[in-house]
């Protein structure tokens, strides 16, 4: 039985998806695609799905997602499933078309919060000096 392992990263959030021979169905945490709220983050989800509508019926489709808020865990999650169509099909004009669409659904987003900074109130903002 074949499986395919993939993951997806965006800002702090961490997607694993596991790909293998199936009916169709796509989990996240534990949870049916279809259920997920709010429609505009499972809208983004599934978006590499539009680009692989031949496959999907035939495979099931599982992720563990956590760290991070909802968007970059959605980022995430389709990150992890484009790659994972990818390398299941082994298709070249798959991967172009997804790569032409939005590049970030084949490459993590490396972007970043950086971290706080002593003597200010953020990673760059400092405290102003007044010498009178």
């Amino acid at each position: 039985m074949k499986i395919v392992n993939s993951s997806g990263k965006r800002k702090t959030a961490i997607a694993r998806a596991t790909i293998r021979e199936g009916k169709g169905r796509i989990r996240v945490n534990k949870k049916p695609m279809e259920i997920i709220e709010p429609e505009l983050i499972r809208l983004k989800m599934s978006e590499p799905l539009d680009f692989a509508g031949n496959v999907v019926p035939t495979v099931d489709i599982d992720i563990d997602v956590h760290g991070g808020g909802i968007f970059g865990q959605a980022g995430a999650v389709r990150t992890a499933i484009a790659r994972g169509l990818v390398e299941w099909t082994n298709d070249m004009a798959l991967r172009d078309a997804m790569a032409q669409y939005d590049r970030s659904l084949l490459v993590n987003d490396t972007r970043y919060m950086l971290p706080k900074k002593f003597g200010g109130r953020g990673a760059r903002k400092r405290r102003q000096k007044s010498y009178r």
